[in-house]
């Protein structure tokens, strides 16, 4: 297993063995990739539970998150929300369910297998010796992306610089979205302070855990574009991208991180 290691400021101590891993799966009008998914990522490690987090789709993925939790008894659960309010608030609600129910680890994971469920055995191995592991598409000197358009690919690779130049990150893939963090790394961040909510809620989230000395590690993965449902991915979404960068930098100056 290849990785990069970034350390944070502060030594955070001893790392303990993983036992429970929740992987936190946002779904907004995800019908047809949820079923998929949900075998693929339990098949992976017996210590894995699921957690959906459905803004309450208008296609039914809510209804089929909760047919697929009572199959898979104690191993997939669902947490209902009202109204699509983005990423990042779908995420911290699902943390806080995780940290409520004292799981040891939190991971993100897309929905429409663009994250490769095989790869997780990777990242849960590399959490064993971190806090924090990034499934990074950009380390190890690859590009490893499958299906993107030129375009994409130069905004994606763009945006993880800027954000490396503007707030010192020194994460190779800052935007990306497959991640595990250990359990005390959210409890040592102020959920009720994030300022980000859509794919900037990435940058912050890895800049907090890396400010509070967050043992951190890059393992390479291969994204795969969606062949299913619709890109969350937006204009306005890369232009907030561009501006709260810079407020991040910011609070990081002044010590709001």
């Amino acid at each position: 297993m290849s990785e990069d290691v970034v350390r944070g400021d502060v030594d955070t101590g001893a790392v303990t063995p993983i036992g429970r891993v929740l992987v936190t799966i946002p779904t907004y009008n995800e019908r047809e990739n949820l079923p998929r998914i949900v075998p693929l990522v339990l098949d992976v490690d017996p210590r894995i539970s699921i957690l959906v987090v459905d803004d309450g789709s208008p296609d039914g993925t809510g209804a089929l998150a909760d047919e697929l939790a009572e199959s898979h008894a104690e191993r997939v659960h669902v947490l209902h929300r009202t109204a699509k309010e983005g990423l990042g608030r779908a995420y911290v609600a699902g943390f806080r369910w995780g940290l409520e129910r004292a799981y040891d680890a939190i991971c993100e994971m897309d929905a429409d297998l663009s994250h490769r469920p095989e790869d997780l055995a990777t990242i849960l191995a590399a959490l064993e010796t971190h806090d924090v592991v990034i499934g990074s598409r950009y380390v190890d000197g690859r590009v490893n992306v499958v299906n993107w358009p030129l375009s994409r690919l130069l905004i994606s690779i763009g945006g993880s610089l800027y954000a490396r130049i503007v707030t010192g990150l020194p994460i190779r893939d800052a935007t990306g979205g497959f991640n595990c963090f250990r359990a005390s790394v959210l409890r040592s961040i102020d959920l009720d302070d994030i300022q980000s909510n859509g794919y900037t809620f990435q940058i912050e989230l890895k800049l907090r855990a890396w400010r509070n000395g967050a043992r951190i590690a890059e393992v390479p993965i291969v994204f795969v574009e969606r062949d299913s449902g619709e890109s969350k991915m937006s204009k306005a979404i890369v232009r907030e991208a561009v501006w709260k960068v810079w407020k991040l930098r910011f609070m990081d100056l002044f010590g709001r991180l």
